[in-house]
């Protein structure tokens, strides 16, 4: 159930991996060509989507930890993490996919008046030309990195520092992402939030998220707000 307390909403946040674009086949090759390096053996898709969250050291910390006990795994990160960016660099968006409804989301949302900004815990130099790549990034008014910001998600610097660029309060504010970082994030800043059903979130169902609903694609996510916004307060989606 969907409260139309969200008439007022007039930006909109929305993440990147998992929401936007199914960046995992990346990702797998990358760590795959970096764990060679290493002499280990290759990781399967799922094992790095559940991986995927919370930026780019913690998924090396993660990968490295299948094989290693902590300290062992720590003195490798230096190596991995540059091993694993130098890859990515290269192989940035060549096997990503475009989630259903996205661009057709995005554009009625800006159609709406709405301000839109991309949210991503990767880091700037891999996100934005991944946008650029995608035809994704003249959507957005701010796109902040993983390391644009003093803190990323689930920390909700990210969103109050959104909030603060659109002139807005966090509760005309919307998150969409696909993981219990988001929500975090959203509840934490005092932003609203929907989850995305496919994705990512760490390999747990989207059921167990604690958003203030699920919508089906971004394009869904369109239509909500607007339906939403013709309700009277007092009415529910």
């Amino acid at each position: 159930m969907m409260s139309n307390k969200l008439h007022g909403i007039a930006g909109v946040i929305i993440d990147l991996d998992g929401t936007m674009l199914d960046t995992a086949p990346d990702l797998q090759l990358a760590i795959n060509r970096m764990r060679a390096e290493l002499q280990l053996s290759p990781l399967t898709l799922e094992m790095v989507k559940d991986s995927v969250g919370q930026g780019t050291e913690n998924l090396i910390h993660r990968v490295l930890a299948v094989d290693f006990e902590p300290e062992e795994a720590n003195a490798h990160f230096a190596f991995a993490l540059a091993s694993y960016l130098r890859h990515y660099h290269t192989i940035n968006g060549s096997l990503s996919i475009m989630y259903p409804g996205v661009k057709e989301g995005l554009i009625a949302l800006q159609k709406k008046g709405l301000r839109l900004a991309c949210v991503t815990n990767k880091p700037a130099a891999l996100a934005i030309p991944l946008l650029k790549k995608t035809a994704l990034h003249d959507y957005f008014d701010v796109i902040y990195g993983g390391d644009c910001l003093p803190k990323k998600k689930p920390d909700p610097y990210p969103l109050l520092q959104v909030c603060r660029d659109f002139g807005l309060q966090p509760q005309q504010v919307l998150a969409i992402g696909d993981s219990s970082n988001d929500a975090r994030a959203a509840r934490a800043a005092g932003c609203w939030v929907w989850s995305v059903p496919y994705g990512y979130n760490h390999g747990s169902p989207v059921e167990q998220i604690d958003s203030d609903g699920i919508v089906a694609t971004l394009l869904d996510a369109a239509q909500r707000i607007e339906s939403l916004q013709q309700q009277r307060p007092t009415l529910y989606l």
